[in-house]
This record gives structure tokens, C-alpha cells and sequence, in this order.
């Protein structure tokens, strides 16, 4: 068993007790929706700067209308209005 390979002994396993199958595909489901969902937060959320040289505060920049949320209830974006000053 020294001698054999992570891969062949997964496979092994799987192979004895295929009952293993459906949670190591909830497992990898549930690995990658929150890598993307990490993904997502890094790249469209006003909260990080990436490039401070360039743009050092993209909260300011956001307009009323730009819905980064993942999932407003109850807001319609479309019709706010500015009601703050620019910086």
C-alpha cells in the first residue's frame, strides 16, 4: 500500500463502497459555489480595491442605480436617485 498512488487508492475506495459517490459530489459542489461565490466578492464588491492607484475609494464611484448586492429583497435600483454629494 506504500507504494500505490492518492489516486488509485481513492479509487479503491470508491470502488468498495460506492455509497461514498453522491457526498463526495455534494462536497465538490459545495467546494466550488464558494470558490465562485469568493470569486464573485473579490471581483464586484465596492468593498476591495485592487488597484489604489487608479481608483483608491470605488465606493465613491458607485452610482445609485448599481446593484452590487447578491440578492436585494426588496430594493428597486432603477428608481433611486442621487442623494449624495461627489467626492
Amino acid at each position: 500500500m506504500a507504494g500505490t498512488s492518492l489516486g488509485a487508492r481513492f479509487y479503491r475506495q470508491i470502488k468498495r463502497h460506492p455509497g461514498l459517490i453522491p457526498m463526495i459530489g455534494f462536497i465538490c459542489l459545495g467546494m466550488g459555489s464558494a470558490g465562485l461565490y469568493l470569486l464573485r466578492l473579490a471581483l464586484r464588491s465596492p468593498d476591495v480595491c485592487w488597484d489604489r492607484k487608479n481608483n483608491p475609494e470605488p465606493w465613491n464611484r458607485m452610482s445609485p442605480n448599481d446593484q452590487y448586492k447578491f440578492l436585494a429583497v426588496s430594493t428597486d435600483y432603477k428608481k433611486l436617485k442621487k442623494d449624495r454629494p461627489d467626492f
